[in-house]
């Protein structure tokens, strides 16, 4: 349990990192926005005021010495007027109509709906500016944000995400790097389990024929002959895993019906199996009885462990629509609604002794050998849990 915590928070770190950054970026990028549109209201009201004092420049009258003393600020203005090539500006007479534009395109067909259009869009953005030409004629100057602060604003949404995207694309890629590296280590782990068991499991085999040469009692050679035959089937299954099982037409009822049996022989008295189906039914599905078998068996013990071998298991049988459900039911101390699926994972476990492997094992034979589901159905804390195996016909 500890190294899947570990792993979680390393992942929500990461994840509250991305928001952090985009949250710095988009403060950061929304302050300075607001500096530039002062900068950009600053340009336009420098512009309006060379406009107005070029317009009135160009009314006056004035002397021949006085005009080539105003040639550089007047040249000096018209400078000011042309600089602005980025922020776009409409000018209107006190009438209404159109007097001037600037960084606004547009084809002459569609020019008065251009103009209407963004005019409006500069009305709703800020307040005109004045420019006084004469007494009675006062021309207003409207603008709105360049495309290059409009730009900016959308940066950081960008960004933001962009870092998502990388985040999404390093976890997937993190989490198939650590189940290829799961999946080496329990073939590795499965297949030395099954060669080292093989040796065992021979000199057992001779030392009951052996004892049965000496006339040892023959209720204690078959239970001998049951223990190691069940070697056998677990150094079988060890031995599948890493490899395509094959899988062929099973009565389900029967590999049920044997590992509920198996189980009731190796149980305390104080836990009780209960079974929906009769052992004279028949429900063929395509089945590895061994691995199967294995499954069941992880998941009822999980389940004596938690009832704290004490309780009831029932199991229940289902068709439907091409399909058959294995609902087991315990009545131990429940699995909290947060721990549905990481329960599943390497390393999960709420015992002091064990890897946490047993349920992610049983997951991997049910979804990848059989194309199956398994999950928690639902649980109750201190009432029970029911498993839902889902498999199709």
């Amino acid at each position: 349990m500890d190294i899947y915590l570990k792993r979680r928070r390393g992942k929500l770190l990461l994840l509250l990192i991305a928001i952090l950054i985009g949250v710095a970026s988009l403060l950061y990028t929304n302050w300075l926005s607001e500096k530039m549109a002062q900068e950009e209201r600053n340009k336009v009201e420098l512009w309006a005021e060379a406009t107005q004092r070029l317009s009135n420049a160009s009314i006056e009258t004035v002397s021949p010495e006085i005009e080539a003393l105003n040639t550089d600020y007047l040249s000096f203005l018209s400078l000011v007027t042309t600089q602005n090539t980025t922020i776009p500006i409409i000018i209107i007479n006190a009438d209404g109509t159109f007097n001037s534009i600037a960084n606004i395109s547009f084809s002459k067909v569609r020019k008065d709906e251009v103009l209407k259009r963004e005019l409006k869009k500069m009305k709703d953005y800020s307040e005109p500016i004045s420019i006084k030409i004469s007494e009675n004629n006062i021309q207003y100057l409207y603008y709105r944000e360049s495309s290059i602060l409009r730009n900016l604003r959308f940066y950081p949404l960008i960004q933001l995400f962009v870092i998502i995207i990388f985040i999404v694309v390093a976890y997937f890629a993190f989490s198939a790097t650590q189940r290829a590296e799961q999946n080496q280590v329990w073939v590795g782990m499965s297949k030395e389990t099954a060669h080292q068991l093989g040796t065992p499991i021979s000199s057992l085999m001779a030392w009951t024929e052996i004892l049965k040469l000496k006339n040892v009692d023959p209720v204690l050679i078959k239970e001998f002959e049951k223990d190691t035959h069940r070697l056998e089937r677990i150094t079988e299954r060890f031995s599948k895993i890493g490899s395509k099982p094959e899988l062929l037409p099973t009565n389900l009822v029967e590999v049920l019906g044997s590992s509920v049996n198996y189980l009731k022989t190796r149980s305390s008295s104080k836990v009780i199996f209960e079974t929906s189906f009769s052992e004279n039914e028949y429900i063929e599905t395509p089945l590895n009885a061994a691995l199967f078998s294995w499954v069941i068996e992880n998941i009822c013990k999980n389940a004596i462990d938690a009832m704290g071998n004490k309780g009831k298991i029932s199991i229940q049988l289902k068709e439907k629509e091409g399909q058959v459900f294995i609902d087991i039911t315990d009545t131990g101390i429940g699995v909290h609604k947060s721990n549905f699926k990481t329960i599943f994972q390497p390393g999960f476990s709420t015992k002091k002794r064990g890897w946490g492997l047993g349920l992610s094992l049983a997951k991997r034979i049910i979804e990848i050998y059989h194309r199956g589901k398994i999950f928690i159905k639902s649980s109750e804390m201190g009432k029970g849990t029911t498993f839902r195996i889902v498999l199709n016909k």
